[in-house]
């Protein structure tokens, strides 16, 4: 118990920010390969603590590609501003495919290559486009930019990662509205908006989710599933 409670209090201060996001750093964090140096495909699933106070419950995901041929990265998120100016909140532009999500390191959550990424690029231009949920954005309970990639790799069977249990708003159902399958596809979940819920599966083992708070076990690859701290134990992959 000492021990969560050190490790809860460090990952709250290294998330808590007092300046702007107009100043927060958005540089690369030199982790993805150089476009240059690619000689193949490559698809990458990211996060990073969210900005501000609600780094503390939750994380930015995104998803980034390149093909062969190509000398820039795509990368496919959600960003909830868009609608101010968009009828949806989905951005897929030309851009750095590693950048610090406003001050906080991102991480690659799982990384495909060559003929493997092609034929998932392929799916995930055509996927994206069918996203239910451009149209609104909520930081909580969802949908959100976790709902998204929650939802691409539910969709895609190739992207064997979860999102870890403090990305708030995976647990919205972009597909459905109480019911669906497991994110790793050999399970099943029951969500009611995010705000309650259970997930079983053989990736995921078991989660409960209390007011978008996730509490789990895996027992696939042993780790203790928390929120604010995230997984505890053995990487997802």
């Amino acid at each position: 118990m000492k021990i969560l409670m050190i490790t809860s209090l460090f990952i709250l201060s290294s998330c808590s920010s007092n300046g702007s996001w107009r100043t927060a750093s958005r540089k690369s964090a030199e982790i993805a390969p150089k476009p240059q140096d690619l000689k193949e495909s490559i698809v990458q699933v990211y996060g990073a603590r969210a900005f501000s106070w609600r780094g503390y419950f939750g994380i930015h995901p995104w998803v980034s590609w390149k093909r062969k041929d190509e000398k820039e990265y795509t990368v496919a998120q959600v960003i909830g501003w868009n609608l101010r100016r968009s009828p949806t909140s989905v951005s897929v532009k030309k851009d750095l495919p590693d950048r610090y999500w406003y001050g906080n390191k991102p991480t690659i959550y799982q990384t495909l290559r060559g003929e493997k990424a092609d034929k998932v690029i392929d799916h995930l231009e055509k996927l994206i486009k069918k996203y239910p949920r451009g149209g609104t954005y909520r930081v909580f309970p969802g949908p959100n930019s976790n709902t998204f990639v929650d939802y691409l790799i539910r969709n895609t069977d190739e992207l064997t990662v979860e999102l870890p249990p403090h990305a708030v708003g995976k647990d919205f159902l972009a597909d459905s509205i109480m019911f669906d399958k497991s994110p790793g596809g050999m399970g099943f979940q029951f969500s009611l908006y995010g705000l309650l819920g259970l997930t079983l599966g053989v990736t995921e083992g078991i989660e409960v989710n209390i007011l978008g708070l996730v509490f789990g076990i895996d027992f696939l690859r042993p780790a203790l599933k928390l929120p604010i701290i995230g997984r505890l134990g053995f990487p997802d992959a």
